[in-house]
C-alpha cells in the first residue's frame, strides 16, 4: 500500500518536472528556439492548427525563424496569427517564406526572461507540494482505516517529505540551469 504512495508520489512529481522543462521551451534564451512558436495556431480549413502542421518551422540561424507554409494561400492567416501571439518580432513576409527576425537581447529583456524562468520554478513547486499533501492525505486514510499503524504512518509520511524534497531540489537544478543559459552573452 505504502509503496503504491511512493510510486505515485514519484510519478507526479516527475510529471511536474517535465512540465517545467517544457515550459522553459517557451522562453527566449540567447539563440533562437522553433518552440517559441509552439502553441500558436492558424485556422486551417476551420480547424484550429499547430503552426508547424501546416509548413516547415527552422531556425535559419542565431536570430532568425523561418516559416515555409505548404500551402501558399496560408501566408497571410500565419502572419496574423503571429502578430497576435505577439512573440515580440513582426513576420516578414515575402510572398513565399515568413522570416522572423529576432534582435539579439539586451540584458534587462535576459532579466526579465530569468524571472519568468524562476516564476515557472515556483509553480512547478507548488504542483510538487500539492502532490506531498494528496501522498500525504492518501496516507491519513490508511490510518483512518487501520491498514497502518500510527508509526508506519509517520515513517510514510517522513518519506513522502524525503521525496518532495529531492524533486524540489531538481527543480532549484534546472532553474540554475536555465539561468546560466539565459543570462550567458
Amino acid at each position: 500500500m505504502l509503496e503504491e504512495v511512493y510510486a505515485y508520489t514519484k510519478e507526479h512529481m516527475e510529471k511536474s518536472i517535465d512540465a517545467l522543462k517544457k515550459d522553459y521551451k517557451s522562453l527566449r534564451t540567447g539563440k533562437v528556439n522553433t518552440n517559441i512558436l509552439d502553441g500558436i495556431k492558424i485556422d486551417y480549413y476551420g480547424t484550429p492548427t499547430d503552426l508547424n502542421q501546416v509548413g516547415s518551422v527552422l531556425a535559419t540561424d542565431a536570430t532568425t525563424i523561418s516559416i515555409n507554409p505548404w500551402e501558399k494561400n496560408l501566408l497571410s492567416d500565419i502572419e496574423r496569427a503571429i502578430q497576435n501571439a505577439n512573440i515580440g518580432v513582426n513576420p516578414n513576409n515575402d510572398g513565399e517564406v515568413i522570416k522572423l527576425f529576432f534582435p539579439p537581447m539586451t540584458v534587462e529583456q535576459r532579466k526579465e526572461t530569468a524571472k519568468q524562468a524562476k516564476t515557472m520554478t515556483d509553480n512547478a513547486k507548488v504542483a510538487i507540494r500539492n502532490v506531498r499533501k494528496h501522498s500525504n492525505d492518501k496516507i491519513k486514510a490508511l490510518l483512518k482505516d487501520k491498514e497502518i499503524t500510527e508509526d508506519e504512518s509517520k515513517k510514510a509520511q517522513d518519506e513522502v517529505q524525503k521525496i518532495t524534497d529531492s524533486f524540489v531540489a531538481k527543480a532549484d537544478e534546472t532553474l540554475k540551469a536555465k539561468e546560466n543559459e539565459i543570462l550567458t552573452v
